[in-house]
């Protein structure tokens, strides 16, 4: 009696943790769609595209540590480091019904010393918050993966 009672309640969490996400499947898909279209206007260096997609008090980590405010971010843009751009292993965690993070890893191709252009691999994590029912950039951190020294 004591296991099946055990199990029943183990059930019922399960049941609940499946159901708590406030996410449908189409908000996940938009939240993907506009991590990359964050990627793609760095690449494009369309500065119009990222004031609509950020929230006026974005900031971003960047991959060498250091934290990098909106304006700072778009300048940064429109000055063009990035040639190219591939995001993959893309999932989506919601916080609430007002915010989700999405994380990545990525290939960031850009230019490094005497225009070079290299590739960096670099996990994203972009956090979305919704505001008056858009939903905008708040905080985005890249992370260099390459081994620890």
């Amino acid at each position: 009696m004591r296991s099946a009672m055990v199990a029943f309640v183990i059930f019922l969490a399960s049941a609940c943790v499946a159901q708590t996400s406030p996410l449908t499947p189409q908000l996940e898909k938009m939240l993907i769609d506009q991590s990359q279209a964050v990627a793609q206007a760095q690449k494009a260096k369309d500065a119009d595209a990222l004031k609509r997609l950020l929230s006026s008090d974005f900031e971003h980590v960047g991959s060498e540590g250091r934290l990098h405010d909106r304006e700072d971010f778009i300048g940064d843009a429109k000055d063009g480091k990035f040639t190219d751009v591939m995001l993959y292993s893309i999932k989506v965690l919601a916080v609430d019904e007002n915010a989700a993070i999405v994380t990545c890893d990525a290939v960031v191709h850009g230019t490094e010393g005497d225009d070079v252009i290299v590739p960096h691999y670099q996990h994203f994590s972009y956090l979305w918050v919704k505001q008056e029912d858009i939903w905008r950039l708040r905080f985005l951190q890249a992370t260099a993966r390459r081994p620890v020294d």
